[in-house]
């Protein structure tokens, strides 16, 4: 299978979920335009309370639709947008790529992944029990974060729905993804 956009979102205001829209631009170095966490700076707002001159890791927020057919196993019923992402994939395995690959998405837009989304307590907000069904451990009791990747915007550009998705793996030795 291609790796693919399934949907794209975008959220003008800080909250959980984003609403779907037919295509979000990506600015290089700020994220997607007319979203709630478009900056050069940090715009998480508990991370703005910590120190607001951080640089912003976490303008792209991806996440792989076939995470919603594992929750539905466990009693959840979640849509693309609903987690907060700003793009859906499909047919790429996000938590198993290494920090720095990049991706391209579609003609020209290109991100670096920065790392992994680390579920916080608004996810249980959104639907009792969500956090811990986004959470695993490896057989040596790791600690598995299935809540999609964060990414930082290289190349600016029109992202949308079935635009493919091209892997350019990082340069040296694999880096396991870390929350970011």
């Amino acid at each position: 299978m291609t790796a693919r956009v399934t949907a794209v979102h975008l959220s003008p205001v800080h909250g959980f979920s984003k609403g779907r829209v037919h295509a979000i631009t990506l600015l290089e170095g700020l994220g997607v335009e007319g979203d709630a966490h478009c900056g050069r700076t940090v715009q998480h707002r508990s991370r703005v309370a910590r120190n607001p001159t951080q640089p912003n890791l976490r303008q792209v927020h991806l996440l792989h639709i076939e995470l919603f057919a594992e929750l539905a196993a466990h009693g959840h019923t979640v849509h693309p947008g609903e987690m907060g992402e700003n793009i859906t994939t499909e047919g790429i395995d996000l938590l198993e790529l290494s920090t720095g690959t990049e991706l391209t998405l579609g003609a020209s837009a290109r991100v670096r992944i920065t790392g992994l989304r680390n579920p916080c307590v608004q996810i249980d907000r959104f639907q009792p029990g969500l956090k811990a069904a986004v959470l695993g451990r490896t057989a040596d009791g790791e600690l598995v974060r299935k809540a999609g990747v964060m990414a930082v915007v290289l190349h600016g550009g029109v992202v949308s729905a079935q635009d493919r998705i091209q892997v350019i793996p990082s340069a040296g030795p694999h880096v396991p993804l870390r929350p970011v």
